[in-house]
This record gives C-alpha cells, structure tokens and sequence, in this order.
C-alpha cells in the first residue's frame, strides 16, 4: 500500500477531530438530561401530584433511549480515537482485512472506517 500523505493525513485528523468534539458534546448532554433529572423534572412536572403509571413509562422508555444514543455514540467515539491511532502508526487507510486502499469517497464519508466497503459488506453478512 502506498503511503498517505502527510497532507492527506493531516486532513482526516482534523474530520476525526471535528467530529470526536461534537459527539463528546452530544453524549455529555444527553448524559446530562437522561441522569440528572427526577422523573417528574423531565416531564416538566414541578407540583406536588404524583404522575401517572402512562407517564412514568413513558419518561423511563424516554430515559432508555437517551442513555442508548449515548452508548452507541461512545462506540463511535472508541472508532474515532482507533482511527487516530491507525493514522499516528501510519496504517490508516488500509483495510484491516485484505490491507487493501479503503477508497477517499469511503473515507470521507466515513474517517473512522477501518474496512473497504468489499470487506465491511462480507463482515456484515458474516454477522
């Protein structure tokens, strides 16, 4: 595989960068507003009633669904930081399965992409 060029490289660490920043912000706050609100602050409820069993379904279903956005974004977060590893050793860009170039369009569309699409599609099937 030819070498990336500094340039090249250079570029993709500040995408990864850019787009590590804005999900570290994402999960912080959906962390935020799924952890630290009692039940009846998230429904916007600050009387004395209790709320009904609907409710707190709803809110916990709500609470779930955050807190798993968050998680998936965390996984997205532990790609990122791989793929900045790959770019200090510089086998960033090569398939990790056939070592193959991953194509710049995949690339671009995707920094974190460990794989070309031929390897991802057959590791997906696999699963």
């Amino acid at each position: 595989m030819a070498k990336m060029l500094k340039k090249e490289a250079r570029w993709y660490r500040e995408s990864l960068l850019k787009i590590k920043e804005r999900i570290t912000e994402d999960v912080k706050h959906i962390s935020e507003d799924a952890l630290k609100k009692s039940q009846k602050e998230a429904a916007g409820d600050m009387s004395g009633y209790t709320l009904h069993p609907a409710d707190v379904a709803t809110d916990a279903y709500d609470r779930e669904f955050s807190l798993s956005l968050a998680s998936n974004d965390r996984n997205v977060l532990l790609q990122i930081n791989d793929a900045l590893k790959r770019i200090d050793e510089g086998t960033y860009g090569a398939c990790e399965q056939c070592k193959k170039p991953i194509a710049k369009v995949r690339l671009k569309a995707l920094p974190f992409a460990r794989c070309c699409l031929k390897c991802q599609s057959i590791e997906e099937k696999n699963r």
